[in-house]
């Protein structure tokens, strides 16, 4: 009977009395068996990950014994690809770069070039590699202050090796040129306050090949000296200006390029190598190609249609994807003879001013007076502007389009770019016995005063530890490090620049 107090009662389901857990399986097998499967596959999976380990570190070692038996055989005299004997490095450029010491590292390959697609070049097959009445001028100015504290005025980047390799920029430059040219026509156009660290990096150089400027005026006035000597040394010659800061790899590309341009030349042009492009860069100026020009020694040398200023990203991104533009990397070929008739019609203050200093250059008593009072009235003005410019307008300027690559360590980001590194570790120029990491990915490190640096936690930096001055900064902004000098230099720290 139903009771007030309690609801009324429910039907309730039988009870299943609780089995023996041994007795509960899953597909005839217990819960047991089914937990050891699991457990026998995990401690498999995780030997066989040991295992890998193991061999991804006996490949790091063998890698790292390839890299160190390939550089040893470099840095023991022996002959370089093109035959050519390699120059001992400067003991003053031991001396101002901690960083050349042989180390265990070798620099990665400088960027490869995006295809050419439907505007493949020809490969143009040069005969010899020496061209006959060519001149290669290295203008060697400015102080990189994009590099400080690493590169400073009185021992700017072309002085210091950055690529681990035990030769300085400027030492890599001659080597790539000298193939192509001689010691006797081979000159150098840098400072006055720079001429000894040349002389000294460059044994080979002819005294009278090294023009030295009392002080900076632009490329405008250094190359155009070059021109002005050499129209009174040698008539015919071509001349080939080759920045002393950059680097470049491929050499028979870069060679066929030259052989290319000097052709060109010979037919009154002022000839540009344009680089192709491998990403959409603001940080340098653009060639427009225009029509081929048909030259049987030249196939691929084009006019130029028009110079570029350094566009924004969205500008530079639009000259990529149309595939007709290059990269201007201010490498110029022209005959000395030429040159020297643009400059009269477009800078004719410049023009008579150089033809001045180059009529006493070969007399050092009166260089000197020449220099004191000429050189301070010359316009300071840069070769694009003064030359290249306004002769494209008038179809004067060709351009050679290449596939070699090319970077112009502008800045720590793309110095960075060009060491070797660990996967999720920074960069580092120098001894990496120096710094210590823990989850700290990117960036490059220089460890130039010999103290320990050591990184946790932080991503992208730039560090650059000297015994002077410490900087730091990130990779995004290091194109920034220029108006930091300027600051540093308005606090009275002139010495530390």
């Amino acid at each position: 009977m139903d009771s007030p107090r309690f609801p009324p009662a429910r039907s309730l389901l039988p009870v299943i009395p609780p089995t023996d857990k041994s007795k509960n399986t899953q597909g005839g097998l217990s819960v047991e068996d089914m937990f050891s499967q699991i457990m026998s596959a995990v401690q498999k999976s995780n030997i066989d990950i040991a295992d890998l380990r193991q061999e991804c570190n006996e490949l790091r070692r063998a890698n790292a014994n390839l890299e160190r038996f390939i550089r040893d055989q470099g840095l023991n005299g022996q002959k370089g690809a093109l035959g050519a004997p390699t120059a001992p490095p400067s003991p003053q450029l031991r001396a101002k770069s901690p960083f050349l010491a042989p180390t265990l590292t070798s620099m990665s390959t400088i960027y490869v070039p995006s295809p050419l697609g439907d505007r493949a070049l020809v490969n143009y097959p040069f005969r010899q590699r020496e061209i006959e009445g060519f001149w290669a001028v290295v203008p060697a100015g400015g102080a990189g202050t994009r590099l400080w504290p690493l590169s400073r005025e009185g021992c700017p980047k072309f002085l210091l090796d950055l690529t681990l390799r035990g030769r300085s920029l400027i030492q890599a430059t001659w080597d790539r040129l000298l193939p192509l040219s001689s010691p006797a026509r081979m000159m150098v156009v840098t400072g006055q306050v720079h001429s000894n660290g040349v002389r000294a990096q460059l044994p080979d150089l002819l005294a009278p090949n090294l023009l030295a400027e009392p002080s900076p005026k632009e490329s405008g006035a250094a190359i155009g000296l070059a021109a002005a000597v050499l129209c009174r040394r040698d008539p015919g010659a071509v001349l080939g200006s080759f920045a002393a800061d950059h680097m470049i790899s491929g050499t028979d590309a870069f060679m066929s390029a030259v052989a290319e341009a000097v052709a060109t030349a010979r037919q009154d042009y002022v000839v540009t190598i344009g680089i192709a492009p491998s990403h959409p860069a603001t940080g340098f100026g653009y060639i427009r190609l225009g029509e081929k020009l048909d030259f049987a020694d030249a196939p691929n040398a084009r006019i130029v249609s028009q110079f570029k200023e350094k566009p924004d990203a969205r500008t530079a991104a639009e000259y990529l994807r149309t595939g007709n533009y290059r990269w201007n990397g201010g490498m110029f070929v022209v005959k000395a003879s030429f040159l020297m008739e643009l400059l009269n019609e477009y800078q004719p203050e410049l023009a008579k001013g150089l033809e001045a200093i180059a009529d006493k250059w070969d007399d050092e008593v009166l260089r000197e007076q020449v220099l004191a009072e000429v050189w301070p009235t010359l316009p300071k003005i840069a070769i694009d502007h003064a030359v290249a410019e306004p002769a494209a307008l008038e179809g004067k300027v060709a351009v050679v389009p290449a596939t070699f690559g090319w970077d112009d360590v502008g800045d720590f980001s793309s110095l960075a770019d060009l060491l070797p590194a660990e996967i999720n570790q920074p960069r580092i120029l120098g001894d990496s016995g120096l710094v210590v990491t823990e989850q700290s990915a990117g960036g490059i490190v220089v460890p130039a005063s010999g103290r320990l640096v050591a990184c946790l936690g932080v991503d992208d930096l730039v560090i650059v530890d000297t015994s002077d001055a410490l900087l730091v900064t990130t990779r995004a902004r290091s194109q920034e490090v220029k108006r930091l000098v300027a600051k540093c230099r308005e606090a009275g720290w002139k010495a530390t620049l």
